[in-house]
């Protein structure tokens, strides 16, 4: 099992787009076969950072998913939602092995 940590530099000012960004990747994947826990907003603290979760059986699951990704057209929209407003400013992903028991 892979679980993959995104760190999102975000546009404060386009949070609104942002979190419509999420809601369609929270969809994506799980459409793509994995399990997206979320995306973690600013509350507290810094306003420019939000943070997501998501699960794959393996890497190689996660490695079909990202191919996918490249393709379809629901994902392909999401990608453009980011690039034409600009909510996001920089990521960073790492790739972690859960333990949930």
């Amino acid at each position: 099992m892979i679980t993959v940590h995104l760190r999102y530099e975000i546009d404060p000012d386009k949070l609104d787009d942002f979190i419509e960004y999420g809601r369609a990747w929270i969809r994506l994947v799980k459409k793509l076969g994995g399990q997206h826990h979320g995306y973690f907003m600013p509350s507290e603290g810094d306003s420019d950072e939000a943070f997501a979760l998501f699960t794959f059986p393996s890497l190689a699951d996660y490695e079909v998913y990202r191919i996918a990704s490249k393709t379809d057209p629901q994902c392909q929209e999401a990608f453009e939602l980011a690039r034409t407003t600009g909510c996001i400013r920089r990521y960073e992903r790492r790739f972690l092995s859960p333990v949930f028991s």
